[in-house]
């Protein structure tokens, strides 16, 4: 869904290449989704911590001030949904000239029902020649009877959480109604330092900022907030259900995603993503296979999935942390097996990417090449192995895996030893910038 929300932008003329604004955990995941999708992002700017919408935007807002005092920043959240994106540039227009007026931008989607789940702006004056409105107020999620009278009042929208703004106004209201969020902000920018392509926040700084959204901490504050209606085919994608009813179903009702096998299924949204799931007989269903867990809920209770999250964490679970396949700025590598003193791995590693040259103290490991050609070095010994080929690198011996080809390397790393922990690398050369210390590779 982040990938969809950049290329719903960049097929737009009039809006610049990205800034994206992460956890720092998910850098490499959405560096390699930008790489396959040819996007290069104007900056990737990480989160130590997430504080909410307004540090967030601030961050983006104080960097683009660096080189762009009156630059407008777009505020696009990384979860939604726009079946209609040519309205949705339409109103991307719209918005500029407001933006450009010193004006503070959200985007009102026109009520199709009652929803209770979302929160809504009031119109106020008419602007634009009537396509635009100057905010009256913003309301909360309203229970039904509410919000079947904003309905049936009309001049309400569902509120988007989509903003723009100049980033000299977006900082000069956020000194006013939030000084401490654009203080931290401004700081932790600042005192941010590069990694590889991202611009890494100040931790310290960062961390001291008031968690809050954009909403509450000026829009719902500022006396220069608009609303630009419009009508693009939006849902935020809250929940599995959300993206059954916005999916293409069949003739059943059903929307599948992956190898699905239905018998007797009506109205289900089932996705497998590493094998095959057969469903017989059921209907109304959630049923999410993602190789390391497996979701079944009643579309009508898979709101109370973070119930179960909670659980697995007071637990002590990781689950709902970790998963199988973890990204690196080489490629990544997923668990196969695991045992008390084996782990299976499969590495895929990006061509001309490389591995830190690192040892491990409790752990030899046997690479087998599956497909693509591998150059290694074990100890003072560096030779190139093709497909079907292995080496062997015992314990405490120095080693480094590469990919000199054109294509992606993939191999079988199988782990054997006392302790099989990803805090046990010890690196001494590394082709990214880590620390060359013992860290998690």
């Amino acid at each position: 869904m982040l990938l969809e929300t950049v290329l719903r932008v960049a097929a737009s003329d009039t809006v610049a290449a990205p800034i994206i604004v992460s956890n720092d955990e998910h850098r490499f995941i959405i560096a390699q989704q930008m790489r396959e999708a040819g996007i290069s992002p104007l900056a990737h700017i990480l989160e130590p911590q997430g504080r909410n919408t307004a540090p967030a935007a601030a961050a983006a807002a104080v960097f683009v001030q660096t080189f762009d005092p009156s630059g407008i920043l777009l505020i696009l959240p990384a979860d939604h949904h726009i079946g209609d994106v040519a309205a949705f540039h339409e109103a991307i227009a719209r918005g500029a000239l407001l933006a450009e007026a010193g004006k503070l931008v959200t985007f009102g989607v026109l009520p199709s029902a009652p929803e209770t789940g979302y929160g809504y702006v009031k119109r106020g004056a008419p602007l634009l020649d009537g396509t635009a409105y100057a905010v009256d107020r913003f309301v909360e999620k309203p229970d039904r009877s509410t919000a079947e009278a904003y309905l049936a009042e009309g001049g309400y929208d569902w509120n988007a959480g989509i903003f723009m703004f100049r980033v000299d106004r977006i900082i000069d209201e956020m000194h006013r109604y939030c000084p401490k969020i654009a203080a931290c902000a401004a700081e932790s920018v600042i005192k941010g330092s590069r990694d590889l392509d991202f611009l890494r926040l100040d931790s310290q700084s960062f961390a001291a900022s008031p968690s809050d959204s954009i909403d509450y901490a000026v829009m719902e504050h500022t006396s220069d907030a608009v609303v630009v209606p419009v009508d693009m085919g939006w849902s935020d994608i809250g929940s599995w259900s959300a993206l059954w009813e916005i999916g293409e179903k069949d003739q059943k009702g059903n929307v599948f995603a992956g190898d699905v096998l239905a018998e007797g299924t009506r109205d289900c949204f089932v996705r497998a993503e590493s094998g095959l799931v057969a469903t017989v007989g059921v209907e109304n269903l959630i049923i999410v296979e993602t190789g390391d867990v497996f979701l079944v809920a009643s579309r009508d209770s898979v709101q109370d999935v973070k119930k179960v999250v909670e659980r697995l964490a007071a637990a002590g679970r990781t689950e709902h942390q970790a998963h199988n396949r973890v990204y690196r700025p080489w490629g990544f590598y997923e668990s196969l097996d695991a045992g008390d003193r084996h782990q299976v791995k499969h590495l895929m590693v990006h061509p001309g990417a490389a591995l830190s040259l690192q040892m491990h103290h409790h752990r030899a490991e046997h690479w087998v090449v599956v497909k693509g050609k591998a150059q290694v070095t074990v100890g003072d010994v560096v030779r190139i192995l093709n497909e079907n080929e292995s080496t062997y690198i015992p314990i405490g011996t120095r080693h480094r895996l590469e990919n000199p080809g054109s294509e992606p390397l993939s191999i079988i790393e199988v782990q054997s030893g006392s302790y099989l922990g990803e805090d046990d690398i010890v690196r001494f050369d590394d082709v990214y910038g880590r620390d060359i210390k013992p860290a998690a590779e």
